[in-house]
C-alpha cells in the first residue's frame, strides 16, 4: 500500500529515493526549488544535466541525486500559467505521471514532490494542489514499488492547503 503524506521543510533534506525537481525546461538550474536543488546537489548535478539535453514541458528526466541524502533527482518541467486555457492543467498533471512513472521504472519506493508551478511560474496554488493529489491518487499498477509520496511544501501555507484537500 502506499502512503501520500505533507511535509513542510526543505526539500533539499529529505532521504527519499527520489525528490521532483520543479526545473525549466533547460534544466541547467534557476531560481526556486530548481536552484536550491542544483546548489545543495553539486556541480556534478549540472554537468550530469547537461548531457540530457533539456526537457519539454510536461515530461520528467532523473539522474543521480548526488551529494543530496536523496539518491536520485527527477527534473519535470511544470507550465507557465497563461490563465488556464492554453493546457496547462493536462500538462502539470503530465508532470506529475511522468515523474512516477519513472520512479515506477526505477524500482523506487519513496517519492517527494515540491508545489510544481507554484512558484515564478505562478500556477494557483489550490488548483495546482488538486490536481497534484489527483494524480497521487491516482491507480498504480499492482507492480508498484511505490510505498511512500510526500507532498512538500516550504510554506506553511501551502502544507495547509494540501492537509485539506488530502482525503
Amino acid at each position: 500500500m502506499t502512503t501520500i503524506r505533507v511535509w513542510q521543510g526543505d526539500i533539499t533534506q529529505l532521504e527519499v529515493d527520489a525528490i521532483v525537481n520543479a526545473a525549466n525546461s533547460s534544466l541547467l538550474g534557476g531560481g526556486g526549488v530548481d536552484g536550491a536543488i542544483h546548489r545543495a546537489a553539486g556541480p556534478e548535478l549540472l554537468a550530469c544535466c547537461r548531457q540530457l539535453g533539456g526537457c519539454p514541458t510536461g515530461e520528467a528526466r532523473i539522474t543521480p541525486g548526488f551529494r543530496l541524502p536523496a539518491r536520485h533527482v527527477i527534473h519535470t518541467v511544470g507550465p507557465v500559467w497563461r490563465g488556464g486555457d492554453h493546457g496547462e492543467a493536462d500538462l502539470l498533471a503530465s508532470c506529475y505521471r511522468n515523474s512516477l512513472r519513472l520512479a515506477e521504472e526505477n524500482g523506487l519506493l519513496g517519492i517527494a514532490f515540491p508545489a510544481i508551478s507554484c512558484g515564478i511560474y505562478g500556477y494557483p496554488h489550490e488548483a495546482a494542489a488538486r490536481i497534484a493529489i489527483a494524480e497521487l491518487h491516482a491507480a498504480r499498477s499492482a507492480g508498484s514499488p511505490l510505498r511512500e509520496m510526500i507532498l512538500v511544501s516550504f510554506s506553511a501555507d501551502m502544507a495547509e492547503l494540501y492537509q485539506r484537500l488530502l482525503p
